[in-house]
């Protein structure tokens, strides 16, 4: 068993990575003296891969919304009982989630680690549908999709996406709708399940007190040995570089209006590290103009325009990036009107961006003390095609001149997009 191991000595940190004969990465991020272990088995494979080349026929092929979403409810339920039952058996706490771009299942415990990592690795690796439980599990995410119509946060967040985006399939609720959870069948959840669960799509990672030798000894005698998979032909709809609309408003049962704004960017085909350090930059940029300690966020917050909910991100995937930032606020127009103004008048300051850079730098060795930070940028940066630990070293290359080339090239009124939504009356 051939195991490389990184060392971040920057960091204090140590890495063990083993290379399966199926294609699967597993990795342990030792924690010594740590009470918890957070184990996690995740496919690159989230809502927005609706569409994709079947490598025995070069078919391409499409398949309903929410199908991902589907696919990771269904994997809990096994012939002998619901799988969560057995971790709770053996003291641990289990759960799951779908993003955009990947699914991951987890689970944490603090003893008896064997019997959870190997129920782990073994019920993802073993799907139970039928036509009877495919067709009653439509029903429980029917419910799920109506709540979330409700959810004023969630209604502003991807209202935006719809304003960015015209085709890319990022807009479209990770769940699906009502209609489109109706065309799903058996046969379509295994034919995703085969193409993207193959064992050369995903990674496991265990983090805590544990030694890398048994986990990969579990890994090695668990995982099912697969015909070499051909790589994913994902694709992917072409999108015009300008936004879909300027503006969506719409009404929810909320107390207060709620505002997000951003800038949609076309700039995402960058290799791995590239990706990942311009992710770095454009957030320490927001930070910079609108983070807590700058003078556009005190002057608002100090007038009233915005509260404590006010907040700023921005993200990049496989075919999609965009910023974002709002919050609640009474007035959304005139705080888009006076963010523009603010960027549009912006100076960068040195000092802020050394400052804002070195607490950058902090935060990031901090999450080295909470298992569940480790895992989950890991998992996010590993799909990216970076290790996480090496943000550290990313982090350091970041420069002023980067902050200048962003805060030109990212903030575009052409791609500037609005969402608004308005308690009901």
């Amino acid at each position: 068993m051939e195991i490389k191991t990184f060392n971040y000595d920057n960091i204090n940190e140590k890495l063990y990575e083993y290379r399966h004969n199926s294609g699967l990465r597993a990795f342990v991020i030792p924690k010594p003296g740590y009470k918890k272990i957070y184990a996690t088995f995740a496919t690159h494979y989230g809502s927005l891969n609706n569409k994709f080349v079947d490598n025995d026929t070069n078919e391409e092929i499409t398949v309903p919304d929410g199908i991902a979403h589907f696919l990771e409810h269904k994997l809990f339920e096994q012939k002998d009982g619901n799988v969560m039952e057995k971790f709770s058996k053996f003291g641990a706490s289990s759960n799951a989630y779908t993003g955009f771009a990947q699914t991951v299942y987890l689970f944490s415990c603090t003893d008896n680690f064997s019997n959870n990592f190997e129920t782990l690795l073994q019920f993802v690796q073993s799907p139970y549908l039928t036509d009877e439980n495919v067709e009653s599990e439509k029903g429980i995410i029917g419910q799920e999709i109506n709540m979330l119509k409700d959810d004023g946060e969630r209604t502003v967040f991807f209202n935006l996406l719809n304003a960015f985006y015209k085709n890319n399939p990022v807009k479209i609720e990770i769940g699906g709708t009502i209609e489109s959870i109706s065309k799903i069948n058996k046969e379509l959840l295994y034919k995703c399940y085969n193409k993207f669960y193959h064992p050369s799509n995903m990674m496991v990672l265990v983090v805590g007190d544990v030694h890398y030798n048994d986990v990969f000894k579990m890994v090695n005698d668990n995982i099912k040995i697969k015909e070499p998979a051909q790589p994913v032909k994902r694709i992917y709809p072409n999108e015009p570089d300008e936004v879909n609309k300027k503006l969506i408003e719409d009404e929810r049962q909320i107390a207060r209006p709620l505002f997000l704004m951003g800038y949609k960017d076309n700039d995402v085909f960058l290799n791995g590290r590239e990706k990942v350090k311009k992710e770095i930059c454009i957030n320490i940029l927001l930070e910079m103009i609108m983070g807590r300690s700058s003078k556009l966020y005190n002057s608002m917050y100090d007038e009233g325009l915005i509260n404590g909910s006010f907040g700023y991100d921005y993200t990049i995937e496989e075919n999609y990036a965009f910023s974002s930032f709002g919050g609640e606020v009474d007035d959304p127009k005139h705080v888009r009107d006076v963010i523009i103004n603010a960027i549009k008048n912006y100076k960068i300051q040195e000092n802020d961006f050394n400052r804002i850079k070195k607490a950058h730098i902090g935060d990031f060795i901090k999450q080295f003390n909470v298992v569940e930070k480790i895992s989950n940028t890991f998992i996010d940066m590993y799909f990216k095609g970076v290790k996480s630990l090496d943000i550290y070293e990313i982090l350091e290359s970041v420069t002023i001149d980067d902050m200048s080339y962003y805060l030109k090239e990212h903030f575009d009124e052409d791609r500037l997009a609005v969402s608004i939504v308005y308690p009901k009356k």
